[in-house]
């Protein structure tokens, strides 16, 4: 078989596109019912959108909250897998449900434009990286993969080497008075990952600023290894 025949441009019905970061959307109409028991995320929907990068997360899943939230679909399962080929973090994989095939492949839609936005917050040097993602109004992905609490501002931060996350997470809690959700090191809730990650909840503000004040201090200490970071997008905040 020659793999250079195969076009670029993909024309397969489960193909919605691509984006930044090594980020493909799916979507299947009528998942069987052998594989869909074998998955564990229920029997309820057979409209099955699929979301999946090689590197980064928070964005991701920042962005595909927002689909859902725009969307009459589901999120079923987040998985974080180790990977940012072969960096020090991870990558994702996400599966969202729906009963109407065109309203799942929509959501996949946004989520790959929001992505592409929301990538301007990772920074990926030699040394290692950083990624943050802000949400002024947590949805139920963003609840499902961190605990945020819905309706308030989230933040989130992730630095590796795991020291300069910490040294982060350390800043966004003193400098604002923000909720802690969800602390993750590599032996907690990572797949092993040198990182640490910091998501917070908290009046938008005050979340909003953590979320800089570490940034701020995460580039600092991540450039005094030597390099400057590539970042794969226009930064946001």
């Amino acid at each position: 078989m020659d793999v250079k025949s195969i076009s670029m441009h993909c024309t397969r019905t489960e193909f919605v596109g691509t984006t930044v970061l090594d980020t493909i959307g799916l979507v299947i109409s009528g998942i069987d019912d052998q594989l869909l028991k074998e998955m564990n995320i229920g029997m309820r929907y057979h409209a099955l959108g699929l979301f999946s990068s090689r590197t980064g997360a928070a964005g991701q899943i920042t962005a595909v909250d927002d689909a859902v939230k725009a969307t009459s679909t589901e999120i079923l399962s987040i998985d974080l897998p180790r990977d940012t080929k072969g960096w020090g973090g991870h990558g994702n994989y996400m599966v969202l449900g729906g009963n109407d095939v065109s309203d799942v492949r929509h959501a996949i839609q946004i989520s790959l434009e929001r992505t592409a936005k929301y990538a301007g917050e990772l920074y990926i040097s030699q040394a290692g990286h950083l990624e943050f993602a802000y949400s002024a109004s947590a949805g139920p992905v963003i609840q499902k993969a961190f605990g945020a609490v819905p309706g308030q501002a989230f933040g989130f931060m992730a630095g590796s080497p795991a020291a300069i996350g910490l040294v982060m997470a350390d800043i966004a809690v003193k400098v604002s008075p923000v909720q802690i959700v969800k602390y993750m090191t590599p032996s907690i809730g990572t797949s092993h990952s040198n990182e640490v990650i910091l998501a917070v909840s908290g009046d938008a503000s005050a979340v909003k600023g953590s979320v800089l004040e570490a940034r701020q201090a995460g580039l600092e200490l991540l450039i005094s290894m030597g390099s400057y970071p590539d970042i794969p997008g226009t930064p946001y905040l």
